[in-house]
């Protein structure tokens, strides 16, 4: 169902009241969000289209990669929906890893994929994009729509103006791509960003080649271990 407070708070000022209600009810979705998400590991964000279905080659090859990123050690970690999320999550458990999901709560395409291990569903955009990003070392860009360029220039936007650190960024799929790519080249060259701006993600075709740049610029570099004890506290603290 549509979800009118978010609606009615995008509409302009309201009363102090309302107001400040509407941010308690925000702040019991981070927390959810936290108590939920707050075990599952280093996670690898996955983005995508929720419209492709499993014959389509995007999705194929987001399974794939999210297989390759599951067996190095990292939780695969999507908006929890059908396509390309569906793929991702699907890929973790293809080779035994963990998989979690951030469902947005709407009228279609609500629902959450089959493969997860956990999940939570949240009311609020905003509040979904922080959780997805919070997280995670890495961030994987595959075919999508507004949504998928959203999320993209989000974590862009955070790496640019050092919000968080250096994650890596992957854009997979060169051809359907070629235009994002175009235009951020035009930006370089009419200086609305800098040159070295490009040097923040990598764009591939290569499933190989993106499970390697996300590996060597993770794992080393942040000092990542993956401790199974996380799953023991988690009995005890719940989700």
């Amino acid at each position: 169902m549509t979800n009118k407070k978010e609606i009615q708070f995008l509409e302009g000022p309201r009363s102090r009241f309302e107001e400040f209600f509407f941010a308690f009810d925000v702040l019991k979705e981070f927390i959810k969000g936290f108590r939920s998400l707050h075990f599952v590991g280093p996670c690898v964000t996955i983005f995508g289209s929720a419209r492709f279905d499993e014959f389509n080659p995007h999705y194929i090859q987001a399974r794939e990669l999210s297989a390759k990123i599951a067996s190095a050690g990292f939780t695969i970690m999507t908006g929890g929906g059908p396509g390309i999320m569906e793929a991702a999550n699907r890929g973790a458990k293809d080779v035994g890893g963990k998989s979690v999901g951030c469902n947005i709560v709407l009228p279609h395409e609500q629902h959450q994929n089959p493969y997860l291990d956990k999940w939570v569903n949240i009311k609020y955009f905003f509040v979904r994009k922080t959780l997805l990003i919070k997280y995670s070392y890495a961030f994987v860009i595959c075919p999508g729509g507004f949504g998928t360029m959203d999320e993209f220039f989000e974590a862009l936007t955070l790496v640019q103006t050092n919000k968080i650190k250096r994650f890596p960024i992957v854009i997979l799929g060169k051809d359907f791509h070629q235009h994002l790519i175009r235009h951020i080249e035009m930006l370089i060259n009419e200086k609305t960003i800098s040159a070295e701006d490009n040097k923040l993600f990598l764009v591939t075709d290569s499933v190989d080649e993106a499970a390697e740049f996300i590996a060597s610029n993770t794992i080393t570099q942040f000092g990542l271990k993956y401790k199974p004890k996380a799953i023991l506290r988690e009995k005890w603290f719940g989700r």
